[in-house]
């Protein structure tokens, strides 16, 4: 082997690059990219918008000569490699001054994933309409944001990335709307915790439509029609409703694809040619948690992959082990990370789940500053094994994410959760973190001691006869309370128990589900037939608002 060639640079390419000179100096490396920049921040491309992050080269990572210098790696910029010849292992590529060839002894695919455009009538002839995906993307959209007429931005898509341009624009002084297809934003959460992004959104102005999509464009683009005709004007219009494999090279090669177009690779990121690599965004990965064939699209999977076929190409065993999916984004003061599976996905899959929600403080309720921190895991009920999780908070979300991320990763179940030692002092944790307190609460499910409803549950468990017992204090009550509940604080249940009927079920709440815990266990062990309302009514007010009785009413 002489010479390796890598199609695609920043994340997946880059890495594969870096590590196989760090591995192998005997090897011509030779990186070509269809853009101007190989390497550079696309992960703080919507930041710029904003003024956030101020100058512009600190999105520029690496450079040709940079790499020259230190790897001498062979970087060929604003080249674009045009199609393979397996056979006779050669790539084609077309540059300003025409076409050209180099051959190659493995090649290295990392194309990455581009975003999907959808069919919408208008799109062509609109002038104001922009995606994001790389340097040259941002420049184009700054440049339309300096006319003075550009006051108002409609993004469709709330993704990550689109919440966060949606939060950029907003900062820049735009009046922003966003447009979602699905149900609700941020689909890779599920719909209750998805609540609480919407909520922060709205709090900070920005018009949220949901269950739409733009399906024509008026006016060279300034109005944008949505399936239900409503008009919506906009200066300008970002389309960020996903991304798709780029996966044009790898099908003209004769490469297999697989799930939604993604390259096939195996366990050592072979593809269908055993001289021909891939990685990155455009490969089909191992979904860890359910073995199923997902697309992963971030930064941290495509690192690690870039670094590992490099490993291989150079004689180290390394595989491929799959991916989980963990992604986390800023929402104004508010922060939502997921990894692993939704509910929804879980359902989906058929498989047996249950869920707990709990809400804990940032760190030590009593040192100034705690925030709460709205937990979830999925779990199977029989085995522990931890399916996904997700959470909200203002801050330390990250943390918590990134530890149950681990224990995902780690194959642990929810009973190792309380055996975590995580940090502690009053400033940064608490002696029972929640993580520690998340799996304490499913392990107590497991263990039969507690039974919950969950808050899409709830109507039909009233329907059927059961009744509310709220357990909170009076004081409480004044922020709202369920219909027809039955009031008894916690403190004086025992005393006032003979108030309530041990041929009624109950589900008790209180305002996060610990009290309404306590509650459970002393009305069980008296005879009564009870249940938790899981997320109890902070998570119940929530999602369900309107369900809620308030003084003023």
């Amino acid at each position: 082997m002489k010479k390796v060639v890598i199609v695609g640079g920043v994340a997946g390419g880059m890495s594969a690059a870096t590590r196989l000179r760090r591995l192998r100096e005997d090897i011509e490396i030779v990186v070509f990219e269809k853009g101007p920049h190989v390497s550079f921040a696309n992960c703080g491309l919507p930041y710029y918008v904003s003024g956030e992050i101020e100058d512009h080269d600190r999105l520029l990572l690496q450079t040709p000569e940079s790499l020259y210098e230190r790897f001498k790696i062979d970087v060929r910029v604003n080249q674009e490699v045009i199609s393979i010849n397996p056979a006779e292992k050669v790539v084609y590529i077309k540059n300003m001054q025409g076409e050209h060839t180099e051959t190659y002894d493995k090649l290295i695919l990392s194309p990455g994933a581009k975003p999907f455009v959808p069919d919408i009538s208008g799109l062509s002839e609109a002038k104001n309409v922009f995606t994001l995906r790389n340097v040259p993307d941002l420049d184009k959209i700054m440049k339309h944001l300096e006319n003075r007429d550009v006051e108002k931005a409609l993004v469709v898509g709330a993704g990550f990335i689109g919440l966060e341009m949606a939060e950029n624009l907003k900062n820049r002084g735009l009046d922003v709307t966003i447009v979602e297809k699905a149900p609700h934003v941020l689909p890779p959460l599920d719909e209750e915790m998805a609540t609480y992004v919407t909520k922060e959104l709205e709090k900070n102005n920005i018009k949220v439509i949901t269950a739409q999509s733009a399906t024509k464009l008026l006016d060279n683009g300034r109005v944008v029609v949505l399936e239900d005709h409503t008009e919506i004007e906009a200066d300008i219009v970002i389309l960020s409703v996903g991304v798709q494999p780029e996966n044009k090279l790898a099908k003209e090669a004769g490469l297999s694809l697989g799930f939604r177009g993604g390259i096939i690779v195996d366990k050592n990121y072979q593809t269908s040619n055993p001289d021909i690599y891939a990685v990155g965004d455009a490969i089909v990965v191992n979904q860890q948690i359910t073995g199923e064939e997902a697309l992963i699209s971030l930064a941290s999977p495509a690192n690690r992959q870039g670094r590992q076929v490099a490993d291989v190409i150079a004689g180290l065993n390394r595989q491929n082990k799959g991916s989980i999916g963990t992604a986390i984004v800023r929402i104004f003061n508010l922060t939502a990370a997921s990894t692993g599976i939704t509910e929804r996905a879980v359902s989906n899959a058929g498989l047996d789940y249950q869920i707990v929600h709990t809400i804990g403080k940032d760190h030590a309720a009593y040192y100034p500053g705690a925030t709460d921190i709205l937990l979830k895991l999925i779990f199977d009920p029989k085995t522990g094994k931890i399916y996904g999780a997700q959470g909200i908070g203002e801050k330390g979300v990250d943390k918590r994410i990134d530890v149950l991320a681990t224990a995902i990763k780690g194959e642990m179940t929810i009973f190792d959760l309380p055996e975590l030692e995580l940090a502690y002092a009053p400033p940064f944790g608490s002696a029972k973190d929640p993580v520690n307190m998340i799996g304490y609460a499913a392990m107590n499910i497991i263990d039969g001691l507690s039974e919950n409803v969950q808050w899409h549950q709830l109507s039909k468990e009233l329907a059927s006869g059961t009744k509310i017992l709220d357990v909170r204090s009076e004081e409480e009550l004044a922020n709202g309370r369920f219909k027809e509940a039955v009031h008894i604080p916690l403190d004086e249940l025992r005393s006032r128990m003979d108030e309530l009927d041990k041929n009624q079920a109950y589900i008790i709440s209180c305002h996060s589900g610990l009290r309404s815990y306590i509650g459970e266990r002393i009305l069980k062990q008296n005879g009564f037939t009870v249940k938790n309302l899981d997320g109890a009514f902070a998570l119940y007010q929530a999602i369900r608002p309107k369900e809620i009785t308030h003084v003023s009413e």
